[in-house]
């Protein structure tokens, strides 16, 4: 007999982000909830650290590092979009000044 192997239907990664505040939070957040694959996405803030569950099947770590990255932050090693790093308000950016 030829056994299956088991998909896994979820996996779970945490992606160091410099997000700065709870404006960053929300941003990143909603980003999550739209983009493919992501089941649920939680920022901590005071780390800076995303914790994503998501579906291997679907999406892959570096396409939610690159959808971090293409609002304007760092995701691990992928650097943020430049363009969208500079939309960001001020106390989003890197050692922005807090609310």
């Amino acid at each position: 007999n030829v056994n299956a192997q088991k998909v896994k239907k979820k996996e779970t990664i945490v992606i160091r982000t410099s997000s700065e505040c709870d404006m960053c939070k929300e941003r990143i957040e909603k980003e999550m909830a739209y983009t493919k694959g992501v089941l649920s996405a939680t920022l901590d803030v005071e780390k800076a650290e995303l914790t994503a569950i998501y579906k291997p099947h679907k999406t892959t770590p570096k396409k939610i590092r690159e959808a971090i990255s293409n609002l304007g932050y760092d995701a691990d090693t992928i650097k943020a979009n430049k363009e969208a790093y500079n939309q960001l308000p001020n106390c989003c950016q890197k050692g922005g000044m807090s609310h």
